[in-house]
C-alpha cells in the first residue's frame, strides 16, 4: 500500500532560514523604532543614526539597511504622532461649532509637542525623502486653514487672524519645552490659554501685520545630519 503524502509536510531546509531571517528583520526594525523614539524623546531629533542603532543594540548597516535615510527614520518613529494630527484636523472639521473644532485641535496638537521633544521637532521639520509626510502634513493644514475661515464666518473668531499665527503658536509652544514632562505640559497650557483669549473678536485694535511666516519655512531649517 503505498505511503500517504503528509498533510503538513515539514518545511524544507531552506525555508526554515528565511523565516528566521524575515523575523530578525521585523524585530531589528521594531527595537530600532523604539530606540529612535526614547532617544528622540529625550534629545529630540538631532540624536545622530549611529547613536540610534548602538541604543537598538545593531550595526550600522543594519539599520541603514531598514531605513536609508535619516529622513526615513523619523518619519517612521512619529507615523503614529503623524496620522493623530490627521485625524484631529478632521474631527475637528466635523464639529458644528468651528471655534470649538479649532481649539480643539490646536489644543491636541500643542499637547502632542509638549508631551514628546522629538515629536515637536519632527513636526516642525522637513523630510525631503518622506513624501508620504509631506502630503499628510499639507492636508492638515489645508484643513486648519478651512477651520480658520468657518470661525471667521461666524464671528468667533477675529477678523485680521492669519494662518501665520498658527506658525507662531506652534513655534512659541515649541519654545516653552522644559526637560521636565509636567512644566512642559503647564507650560503649553498657559500659552494656549492666552493665545485663546487673544483670538477673540473681543477687542477693535488692529493687529500689527502678519508675520511672513509659514510652516513650509519652518520644514527647510536645517538639521544636523548623522
Amino acid at each position: 500500500m503505498p505511503d500517504r503524502l503528509s498533510r503538513n509536510p515539514s518545511a524544507s531546509p531552506a525555508d526554515t532560514p528565511t523565516r528566521r531571517q524575515r523575523a530578525d528583520a521585523r524585530n531589528n526594525r521594531a527595537r530600532l523604532l523604539q530606540a529612535a523614539r526614547d532617544a528622540y524623546a529625550l534629545d529630540g531629533t538631532d540624536v545622530p543614526s549611529s547613536a540610534i542603532a548602538r541604543r537598538a543594540g545593531v550595526g550600522a548597516a543594519t539599520l541603514y539597511r531598514h531605513f536609508p535615510t535619516r529622513d526615513s527614520l523619523i518619519a517612521a518613529a512619529f507615523a503614529e504622532q503623524f496620522g493623530q494630527c490627521i485625524a484631529t484636523v478632521d474631527e475637528a472639521l466635523k464639529d458644528d461649532d468651528p471655534w470649538r473644532g479649532l481649539r480643539t485641535a490646536l489644543t491636541k496638537v500643542c499637547r502632542m509637542q509638549a508631551e514628546d521633544r522629538g515629536f515637536s521637532a519632527a513636526f516642525l521639520a522637513e523630510f525631503p525623502d518622506a513624501p508620504e509626510v509631506r502630503r499628510e502634513r499639507a492636508r492638515a493644514e489645508s484643513g486648519l486653514a478651512r477651520l480658520i475661515q468657518r470661525a471667521k464666518d461666524t464671528g468667533q473668531l477675529r477678523k485680521d487672524f492669519d494662518s501665520s499665527d498658527i506658525t507662531l503658536l506652534l513655534l512659541a509652544n515649541n519654545g516653552v519645552l522644559q526637560d521636565s514632562p509636567a512644566a512642559s505640559m503647564a507650560a503649553s497650557r498657559r500659552l494656549l490659554a492666552y493665545f485663546f483669549q487673544s483670538c477673540r473678536p473681543t477687542d477693535d485694535t488692529p493687529l500689527p501685520e502678519p508675520a511672513p511666516l509659514r510652516l513650509d519655512d519652518l520644514y527647510r531649517a536645517p538639521r544636523r545630519t548623522g
